[in-house]
């Protein structure tokens, strides 16, 4: 298990949301890459240095710091779609391989090379920016039903990436809610939404939305 590359956005103007600009647009770089504990969500900033969002009500932050995507994933939705993907086409951070993101457990600890300590936090939900980086019509739902998300990671102990970095995972909660599980949850199967809570290390965010969707709270 590895980091084949770590990616940083660029920029760039987004005419897909009320934001003037979107980082979506992550491109591979040479070198070490230092990662820090961001501030909390509001203020643009993520767990890269030189990376930030500009979507700030719904990204960034501590639960959404560093962004993870299997490079088989990718593979797989070259082959659906038609179309080359190269890594950090999906706006990850990290293109990882011979890692099953979306089965990691929220909560999870990978060790990133000799420093770096990420928890698995969230997955990812799919955005009209997501879409029209992809140009492909219905992208959102078609994205939701395959259910391969990948994963947002905290900054647990910060340090440096870099590509080729050996991904150790160091710690496994005791219990099932996997990033896909939580992904389904939250979007196309609700009653999948008790089970969620089991997971500590789920953001309160969606903590407070998994008890008001089952008005148990």
């Amino acid at each position: 298990m590895k980091v084949l590359t770590v990616n940083v956005g660029r920029p760039r103007p987004n005419p897909w949301k009320e934001t003037a600009l979107t980082g979506i647009d992550k491109r591979p770089v040479e070198g070490p890459v230092a990662v820090v504990v961001p501030g909390p969500k509001g203020t643009g900033e993520v767990g890269l240095v030189g990376d930030r969002v500009y979507d700030v009500k719904h990204h960034g932050g501590t639960d959404q710091a560093v962004y993870a995507y299997a490079r088989e994933d990718l593979d797989r939705w070259e082959t659906e779609l038609g179309t080359t993907l190269g890594n950090g086409g999906f706006g990850e951070n990290l293109t990882t391989a011979g890692l099953d993101v979306n089965r990691a457990l929220i909560g999870e600890r990978w060790r990133i090379g000799p420093d770096v300590i990420l928890e698995v936090s969230c997955p990812r939900i799919p955005c009209g920016t997501f879409q029209g980086w992809l140009r492909q019509q219905g992208w959102i739902k078609r994205f939701t039903r395959a259910a391969v998300p990948g994963a947002y990671l905290r900054v647990i102990v910060p340090g440096q990436l870099r590509a080729t970095d050996p991904i150790e995972i160091v710690q496994r909660p005791d219990h099932q809610v996997t990033i896909e599980l939580a992904f389904r949850a939250l979007t196309l199967e609700p009653e999948l939404l008790p089970q969620l809570l089991a997971a500590e290390a789920l953001p309160e965010e969606d903590r407070k939305l998994v008890l008001r969707r089952t008005s148990t709270g």
